[in-house]
């Protein structure tokens, strides 16, 4: 005999159609915030149509099994759980795509965004008087006091550096919380990049003033749970981005980051062929293998938590990776002398000769790193 199924009670967003605005909320560790952070929208959206959308890099403290409770309870929830990636830029395109709303806000997880200021923003953007709005906390009634000294120093000077380097306009590009009209974001979108953390930044950049933008001011608050995801890498990932944008994406963020590591390699390279020759009196050629494998296994410790960190790999996987990489960088070192002689052959100017096959040896090294070390899955 045949059932009629029943639907359930209708939850806000099902009884009043789909919703206007679709708020991303990146996560990684944040258990303790989310269910805060789901409350703090239900009270300042009020009877705004909405959703939210967390997007959670498989975080190990089971952030993503507390979000999928509160879908189960409400189905303007939504959990997205990211397995072998990592990275909030990526993790906010993704959660943009994936939404319903005409409107998308990004606000992090961590409670310091002022979530009161979304209606404000909402109302810009459905006005037409915008199509970014960006939560500033560097204009007339913003604030970043939370701040301590060394981050805040950090802060304005890589605001400056942004500015003066890409020409952008607005007070704060470096804000991690804005609204935007979503089929704009699917305009810019392909020309984005999926790593690092300065997705707003990426976006202004990308849109070459383009985008109608309005900044509104808020107070940046302090952490209440957790810790920050910003580590000691944060800086070349942000050197990387303005370096791409000035080359208008010509030159890939991932390309700069490996060239940018393999700077740092060839100065560990230097400083272990010293101490080699200085202090232990080695023959040349032993001390040159050394400053080589030395340099190489700190290329490919950076490159795993810098360039690659959406891909990082981990446990047996690293020493996999490592023995690739060793392979990879060999066979670019014979790529790098054959270039270099043969340019030297047609002109006999010796930087001229290095520099291209040093080139040649970090366009090798690279393509075959993404292709056999950190291949995607």
């Amino acid at each position: 005999m045949n059932q009629v199924i029943k639907p359930g009670p209708e939850t806000p967003s099902q009884a009043n159609g789909l919703p206007q605005l679709s708020v991303i909320v990146p996560t990684f560790n944040e258990r303790d915030n989310v269910t805060t952070l789901y409350r703090r929208l239900e009270a300042a959206l009020g009877a705004t149509r909405w959703e939210v959308v967390f997007i959670d890099d498989n975080s190990p403290d089971g952030t993503w099994d507390v979000v999928r409770g509160l879908a189960q309870r409400d189905s303007r929830v939504r959990c997205m759980r990211r397995i072998g990636r990592r990275g909030l830029s990526g993790a906010c395109i993704e959660g943009i795509l994936a939404s319903s709303a005409p409107y998308a806000a990004v606000i992090d997880a961590d409670l310091q965004h002022d979530e009161t200021q979304l209606p404000k923003m909402l109302a810009l953007l459905q006005s037409g008087q915008a199509e970014l709005a960006i939560g500033s906390r560097y204009i007339e009634g913003g604030s970043a006091d939370s701040f301590d000294k060394q981050r805040a120093g950090a802060s304005a000077l890589a605001t400056e550096v942004a500015k003066r380097a890409l020409g952008i306009k607005v007070a704060d590009p470096m804000s991690g919380f804005f609204m935007i009209r979503r089929d704009r974001f699917e305009q810019l979108a392909p020309q984005l990049s999926t790593q690092g953390f300065k997705i707003l930044l990426d976006l202004i950049a990308t849109a070459r003033g383009e985008l109608r933008t309005i900044e509104v001011p808020y107070t940046f608050g302090s952490r209440l749970h957790g810790e920050s995801k910003l580590d000691s890498m944060v800086a070349m990932d942000f050197l990387g981005l303005v370096l791409a944008k000035l080359t208008h994406d010509v030159i890939s963020l991932r390309f700069i980051l490996f060239g940018m590591v393999g700077s740092v390699g060839l100065i560990v390279h230097l400083t272990t062929l010293f101490i080699a020759l200085e202090f232990f009196n080695w023959p040349f050629a032993e001390a040159q293998a050394l400053g080589a494998f030395v340099a190489m296994t700190s290329n490919f410790i950076l490159n795993n938590f810098l360039t690659y960190r959406d891909q990082r790999l981990k446990g047996f996987a690293i020493l996999r990776g490592l023995v690739l990489f060793y392979l990879v960088c060999s066979v670019g070192l014979f790529a790098n002398v054959g270039v270099a002689f043969s340019v030297y052959d047609q002109e006999p100017i010796w930087w001229l000769a290095g520099a291209a096959g040093a080139l040649m040896g970090v366009v090798w090294n690279y393509a075959m790193s993404g292709l056999f070390v950190w291949r995607k899955k």
